[in-house]
């Protein structure tokens, strides 16, 4: 076989980033996400699917906090080309717990947007919020962004937005050349520029802290590219976290706790004791 990235064939190179694959009960932990998630989304339902842009998907879930306080956005992950922020209402429980407020952004998925437009669509979500969380009780001024998987790489991607002071990318993608080598660009069908353009690693690179977290179970290849870019950002604000016994999915747990270890990065950030 020919090598083509970094060793590996093909084989191995789409192995490398089949999450799905190398977590074998990824099926039943997506579907207690999902049964979690609509606990909590009866238990808050009075901002949900607020629109912030013209697309089906670009939508917004609001978590209000008991009291005005910092906001949490949050982008869900899938490649860019799977999954909906519905999964993903779980994750409110441990930031709401300390006062927090979530908000769960939606995007429109690949093939139907290119990266390019789905980065664009992200921005516009984050801006939407900075004009309109303080309709219910969201500071604003103390934003902080966070995403998991491929939303790690939009996270990474949207910290310039005015308001954000902070973010939390979990097991993120920083690094867009082996995403356009492998199965993933069968949808997203990246360009040499896109490549270039939408990796954050390849970019200027923010001066507001960014905590890089993953799990030590995860795929050799999702921890490079957290290990590389941290790498990248050493002597920036932020810091490289991994998480011991934490897959791709299970390390999610540790933003619905209230006491999870992603929880206690996120309340740092928005200055919560």
């Amino acid at each position: 076989m020919t090598p083509i990235y970094r060793g590996m064939d093909q084989a191995a190179l789409d192995a490398g980033y089949n999450n799905s694959l190398a977590v074998a009960n990824s099926s039943a932990l997506l579907a207690d996400f999902d049964q979690r998630s609509a606990a909590l989304r009866a238990e808050y339902s009075s901002h949900l699917d607020l629109r912030y842009g013209q697309a089906e998907r670009n939508r917004i879930d609001y978590f209000a906090g008991d009291q005005p306080g910092p906001l949490l956005i949050f982008i869900h992950g899938g490649y860019w080309q799977m999954r909906a922020k519905e999964t993903f209402s779980f994750l409110a429980a441990g930031p709401l717990a300390h006062g927090m407020h979530v908000a769960l952004v939606g995007y429109t998925l690949a093939p139907d947007a290119t990266l390019t437009e789905i980065v664009s669509e992200v921005r516009a979500s984050i801006a939407w919020l900075r004009n309109h969380a303080a309709d219910f009780g969201g500071d604003p001024n103390r934003m902080i962004v966070s995403g998991w998987s491929a939303g790690g790489h939009l996270t990474a991607m949207c910290m310039d937005e005015p308001g954000v002071i902070g973010g939390v990318a979990i097991s993120g993608i920083y690094d867009l050349a082996p995403v356009r080598l492998c199965y993933l660009n069968n949808k997203l069908q990246l360009s040499d520029d896109e490549v270039q353009s939408l990796s954050p690693l390849s970019l200027p690179l923010s001066l507001h802290p960014l905590v890089l977290m993953y799990g030590s179970d995860e795929l050799p290849e999702l921890q490079r590219q957290s290990e590389q870019f941290g790498a990248a950002r050493s002597g920036l604000p932020g810091k490289l976290v991994p998480l011991a016994q934490r897959n791709h999915f299970t390390i999610l747990n540790e933003l619905a706790a209230p006491d999870g270890a992603i929880t206690r990065e996120v309340c740092a950030l928005a200055g919560i004791k």
